[in-house]
Order: C-alpha cells, then sequence, then structure tokens
C-alpha cells in the first residue's frame, strides 16, 4: 500500500469533520460554553464501553449514550440549582469515569484506549467516508436552516425568546447535532481532544471574522489547515495524529493572539 492510500481516506475524513466543526464551535463558543463539548465527547466512552459489552456496533452505543446525554444536559441546563460550569463538569468527569469503568468489566477482551482516548484516524477505510459524507452534509444542511436562531439563541438567549425564537428547542438540536459530531470526531482526534477541534479554530476565526458566517466559514477552514499540518507533523516526524492536529491548531491560536490588535 502507497503512502498516498494510506493517508488520503484519513484526509478526507478529517477535513469533512473540521468542516463541520466549524460552525457548530462558533455556536459553542458564542454561548462561552465549551463544556457542552466536553460532556458530550466524554459520553462517547460510556457508548464505547456500553457497545462492548452488550457486543453491539461501536457506533450505535456512542450514538445512542452521546443523544442520551443531550437530551439530559438540556433538561438540566432549565434548573438553576447549579451553574453550568459546574453541571457541566460533573457530568464530564463522571461519564469519562464510568466509561472506563465499564470496560474494565469486559473479560477477555483487550481494548486500544489510546485509540479512542486520542483518535486513530490512520484507521479511517475508504469504506467509512460515504457515511461521513452524508453526516455531514446532513448536519451542515441542518445548520445552515436553521442558522439564524441557532446564532441569535447562542448570543443571548433572553433577547431571542423575546423576538418568538424558540431557545429551548434550539438548544436542544444544538446538542443533538453535537452529539453526532462527536461520534464522528472521535477517529480524528479522540475523546479528550474534540472540544479542542471545536472551540480552537473557532476562537481563532472570532479575531479574523466581522459576521457570524465568515465565522463559522473561517472556523471550519482553519480546522481544514490543522488537519493537514498534523497529517504532516505525523508524516514528517511520525508524530500522534490526534494530538498533532490540535497542537496545529493551538500554534495558530497563539499566532492569531499575538497579531491581533489591542482593543482601544
Amino acid at each position: 500500500m502507497s503512502m498516498f492510500e494510506l493517508f488520503w481516506p484519513a484526509l478526507a475524513g478529517g477535513i469533512l469533520t473540521a468542516l463541520v466543526c466549524g460552525p457548530l464551535g462558533s455556536l459553542l463558543v458564542w454561548r462561552r460554553l465549551a463544556y457542552f463539548g466536553d460532556s458530550l465527547s466524554h459520553a462517547a466512552l460510556l457508548g464505547v464501553g456500553l457497545s462492548l459489552l452488550l457486543s453491539i456496533p461501536g457506533w450505535i452505543g456512542i450514538v445512542t449514550v452521546c443523544l442520551a446525554m443531550a437530551v439530559l444536559l438540556s433538561l438540566l441546563m432549565k434548573r438553576p440549582e447549579l451553574a453550568s460550569d459546574t453541571l457541566l463538569t460533573i457530568l464530564a468527569t463522571s461519564a469519562l469515569s464510568l466509561g472506563l469503568v465499564v470496560t474494565s468489566f469486559i473479560d477477555g477482551l483487550r481494548v486500544d484506549l489510546m485509540a479512542y482516548l486520542f483518535g486513530d484516524l490512520l484507521a479511517l477505510a475508504p469504506s467509512d467516508l460515504p457515511p461521513l459524507l452524508i453526516g455531514a452534509v446532513g448536519i451542515l444542511g441542518v445548520v445552515v436552516w436553521q442558522w439564524r436562531g441557532l446564532v441569535s439563541s447562542s448570543i443571548n438567549e433572553e433577547l431571542a425568546a423575546v423576538d418568538g425564537i424558540p431557545v429551548a428547542r434550539l438548544r436542544l438540536l444544538l446538542l443533538i447535532l453535537l452529539a453526532l459530531v462527536v461520534t464522528a470526531a472521535m477517529k480524528v482526534v479522540g475523546v479528550l481532544l474534540i472540544t479542542a477541534l471545536l472551540v480552537i479554530p473557532a476562537a481563532v476565526a472570532r479575531r479574523l471574522a466581522r459576521t457570524p458566517e465568515q465565522m463559522a466559514i473561517t472556523a471550519s477552514g482553519i480546522g481544514a489547515v490543522a488537519v493537514l499540518a498534523g497529517l504532516g507533523g505525523s508524516l514528517q516526524w511520525n508524530l500522534p495524529l490526534g494530538p498533532a492536529i490540535v497542537v496545529a491548531a493551538a500554534g495558530m491560536f497563539a499566532v492569531a493572539s499575538l497579531l491581533a490588535r489591542p482593543s482601544a
């Protein structure tokens, strides 16, 4: 197998994931709730553990658990007893720990947890790309369809509610979309780094864009460049691919921060 045959499915899958993460990550940055992504991504490992324990396809367990977590988060966010960051931290760490505990009960099975925690993009096969493409197009289609409401409710829920926008329904929709993206992004950067792929490109784009649409598109482009740079670094220096992608994105954030003009 040539180097190109090994790398092109990883490149295509990584760029597809980055394109979807751009607008969703922008929405998370506007909401100032990056822990949404952490909670969902950590729940993905619980889905992996349950899939192995019940001997069902992995994607079924991951999607089911992430969607259940999305609904639970949407319901709990309506209750004022706990601050949002406290609630999300509890759920994120609990889901991750429970996932590790579940996998420990599986006798005679050796699971490469590093691949789940930090990604295994090079294991992506050409046959994995059509479902990933269909999912990416579907998610982006829903985002474009509901873009105005998602942006308004992310920037200011109270004002959006006054304008008649169904903020609770859109919050749940955003979490469901994030759950689906987390399922796909596990292969790219793993459950511990998914939030970085969502948030870092959006944070860079925020410094460069003037409108929400520009920010979402720019974030997708920055994520794609990070995937390219991570793959190049992995090929050149034998780096772990998932962390290399995140380091590339973090490097762009550092450069953008240094070059940004101080606010007046």
